[in-house]
This record gives C-alpha cells, structure tokens and sequence, in this order.
C-alpha cells in the first residue's frame, strides 16, 4: 500500500526501524573526487572513538576539512570566525546526530547566512538527524536584505488586546493593535493570532497576514515530520513542542513571502524550511553556470562542481538512512526519500572573487 501522507511515513519509520527508535542509519560523506573523510558515526561514538578529545572537538575537527566550502558559501557581511563558532557551541546538543546531517544543515545555514546562534536560526536534533530551522527573525533578516522592504512586523494578539480587522477599509487602517505595556502576558489573556507585515521602501504598507491557533497546528500536523515523530514517539522535543510560539509567530512571518515582492533567497529559504520539515535534504548548492552570464559561467563552474559533488554525497547519506526504513511492501514515495531539493541561484566567495580577477 502506497504511503500517502506524512504520518503513514513517521509511523513506517518507527515501526522498521525499533532498534534504534525509529532514527535514520548514519551514512558516511564525502567530497566528489577527493577521499572521503573519516567521519564517525554519531558524535557520542566520535567522543568515545578519541577519549581526549570531547564529542563537539572531534566533529568539529571533521567538519575542518570541509571548512573552505562552508565559507565559500557565506554571504559578503558575514563573517565566519562567529559563524563557526555558533556551530561549534551548538555541536553538543546534536550528540546523537549522523555527522553528514550536520554538515548539511551547516552548509544550508551558511548559504542564506544566518548564524545558527537561536536568534535567527538553529541547527537542532530532529530525530536522529541534525537540521537547519530558520527563526521568524531569520525570515525578517532575509527580507530586509532584498533592499525592497524597509521593516517588518511580527506580532501576537491577545484576548485582551485593543485590535480591529477591517479588510475593506484602506491601509495602514484596516488593522490596528494596541497593547498596554503596564499588562504582564498573563493579564493579556490567552493568545489569539499571529499577525505579520512589512513597510516597504517606497513607503507603502503590505497586506496583513494572520495565523490563528487552530491554522498553525494545522500547518505543523501537515508538514512537520519531526513533530510527528516526536509526538509517536513520546518524546515531545520537537521545536513545535518546545518553542510553540515562536514557531506560530514563524508561520505568520513566512506567509509574507505570498504577499511582498521578495527576493528569491526568502523563497528559496522557505523550500529549504519545508524540505528539514518533511525529512529531505536540505543542503542548498551553486547555482548553475548555464543560468548566468557566459563570462560568468567559466569562472563560477568549479565552485559549482565541487559543490554539487558535496551536495551528491549529503544526499546519498540521507538517501541510504531513509533507504534503511523503508517498509518491507515496498519503497516509500520519491518526495519522502529526500530526492527533491532547492536550487537557489546564487554565487558564493570563491565565484565573486574570480569574477573580480577576470576584470
């Protein structure tokens, strides 16, 4: 029988899976054309493999050699001294974590340069599996940068809240909210909706975008694998269980994507978002020469090349652990096994620098 939905496939992963809780078989990585790294399998096994080194040392020291393509892939502005370092405090909260998953989600995290620092994103265990979540300020980050909107807001109203909807009456008057800063959160009442809109830089307002409580458990149940995992298991330590409000306020923060004109980074980060929800790679790679200016494309093939032998390996890592649990009636769907991905096209460090030798 074929598994349609997103619990059918939680449940089949569980169920195949019960000697290791229902988690993907690790799988090693590599770089295309260069001899694989050795990686260890979890982090725990990498602190018990090199007794003098702790866990977060010995990936760190792993994820060294593959150093050069995480800061190729930072944007101009960020830099990767504290890039690094974020990864490298985050690295003991992913001890049960396949290394190749962090690399991937290390790499997602350069490519839109969001610092996974828990301010605008976090690398975190999502069932065996480390993942890139990007934070509603990290949405907020990345529109700011398109140079098309000015400011956004992001907001929860309460029971207790001065507000009015009024879709037909004109802009900036057909929502309004007041809050009494001198109320705590509990004399504010119980939340309501999660609102959402920019000011953009010619001075005009976007359309409001509300979430209320029942819709954004609807998007989790629907589109969150880790959650689901999470809540057959019994753990409840997905991100949805742990910062249920933050990623409400998310939710309202990325359907602004359907109504402001946005850079395509904010719509590629929304695909990578869905993609760690759903359980599918997320690694994000170069753009593809063919898509730019042929005197662009001689000098960004290389990066595109290496990149993409990196991306190959991530996904034969994640496509052997999801290999692993599928049901003995037959394979789970081509969209459950992690095959699709986000191109986003984009040119890196190393592509920027080569065009600039060229002139």
């Amino acid at each position: 029988m074929a598994l349609t939905s997103l619990r059918d496939r939680v449940l089949a992963n569980i169920q195949q899976a019960p000697a290791t809780g229902g988690r993907p078989a690790p799988a090693p990585s590599s770089v295309e054309g260069a001899p694989a790294p050795a990686a260890p399998v979890t982090l725990e096994e990498a602190a018990e493999a090199d007794p003098v080194q702790d866990a977060a040392d010995a990936v760190m020291t792993w994820l060294g050699r593959y150093e050069g393509h995480i800061t190729d892939a930072l944007p101009a502005g960020v830099e990767p001294g504290p890039f690094l370092a974020a990864v490298r405090r985050v690295l003991p909260d992913l001890r049960s974590c396949n290394p190749a998953s962090v690399l991937q989600a290390t790499l997602t995290a350069a490519r839109f340069g969001l610092i996974p620092d828990g301010r605008e994103a976090v690398i975190t265990a999502e069932y065996g599996r480390a993942t890139f979540i990007a934070t509603y300020r990290g949405y907020i980050a990345l529109m700011h940068r398109s140079g098309l909107v000015a400011s956004v807001r992001v907001g929860m109203v309460h029971e207790h809240d001065e507000y009015a909807v009024e879709p037909s009456a004109p802009s900036p008057l057909d929502f309004t909210h007041r809050v009494d800063p001198a109320l705590s959160e509990e004399q504010r009442g119980r939340p309501l909706f999660a609102y959402a809109f920019a000011w953009m830089t010619s001075g005009s307002r976007s359309q409001v975008v509300t979430v209320n409580r029942e819709q954004a458990e609807e998007i989790r149940d629907e589109h969150s694998r880790s959650y689901l995992e999470a809540e057959v298991s019994g753990r409840c330590d997905s991100f949805w269980h742990t910062h249920f409000t933050d990623m409400w306020w998310k939710t309202a923060a990325r359907q602004l994507e359907k109504v402001v004109p946005v850079s395509a980074e904010v719509r590629q980060l929304v695909e990578a978002d869905r993609a760690g929800e759903d359980g599918r790679v997320q690694v994000v790679h170069a753009p593809d020469p063919d898509a730019e200016a042929p005197e662009e494309g001689a000098a960004s093939a290389d990066v595109v090349l290496e990149d993409a032998g990196l991306e190959a390996d991530a996904e034969r890592a994640a496509e052997a652990a999801e290999a692993s649990q599928e049901p003995a009636g037959g394979s789970l769907p081509r969209k459950a096994r992690g095959l699709r991905r986000t191109q986003p096209r984009r040119t890196t460090r190393r592509s920027r620098k080569a065009r600039a030798g060229q002139r």
